[in-house]
């Protein structure tokens, strides 16, 4: 088990979110529900326990077959959110990442500290070209994460994400391996 420090006065921690952790999962769901599910399904993918833990071993599943990465964020010992790889290809170079936070938790740069760690790790560590950030355009707490991370915004997929009988317009932002080592 590992954690990371991610700096700050607060305390806040970097872990793997794996299934063992499904019932501090749901409470934390529970607390963030409705603002964690205003832009993305994840709260709906955890209504129960048995669903909590169904989501976190698909995503032990992805990490032992390297397609996909899910951490936690606690602040003083609570969850309060989390980063993720949705998607990694390490033989194309290219990955999705995205983010949830508990309202609560919002506002003291959890994510952009908690991303900072991955983006480092991913194109570091493993080789990454290419890290995108998908965000609908009213989402804008995940498109100043963005920005904070020196991304560039490619384009919007216009309408093309329906969600809670909306179709969203999805931002789509991104850096190379080469701006995220110039902008350190």
């Amino acid at each position: 088990m590992f954690e990371i420090q991610l700096g700050g006065d607060d305390g806040a921690v970097l872990r793997p979110l794996e299934p063992w952790r499904a019932e501090e999962y749901l409470a934390h769901i529970d607390r963030g529900r409705e603002y964690i599910d205003q832009y993305i399904g994840l709260a709906a993918a955890a209504k129960d326990l048995g669903a909590a833990r169904a989501f976190l071993q698909s995503y032990a599943e992805k990490r032992a077959a390297d397609t996909g990465h899910l951490y936690g964020i606690w602040l003083a010992g609570t969850l309060v959110g989390g980063v993720l790889f949705r998607t990694f290809d390490a033989a194309s170079g290219n990955c999705e990442a995205g983010c949830w936070l508990e309202e609560g938790a919002a506002g003291r740069g959890l994510v952009t500290r908690a991303m900072r760690a991955l983006i480092d790790w991913a194109v570091d560590e493993r080789g990454m070209h290419r890290v995108e950030w998908h965000a609908a355009s009213a989402n804008t707490a995940s498109i100043n994460v963005a920005k904070r991370l020196g991304m560039t915004r490619d384009g919007v997929l216009r309408e093309s994400h329906p969600y809670r009988g909306v179709r969203h317009d999805i931002e789509v932002w991104s850096v190379l391996a080469h701006e995220w080592r110039n902008g350190r």
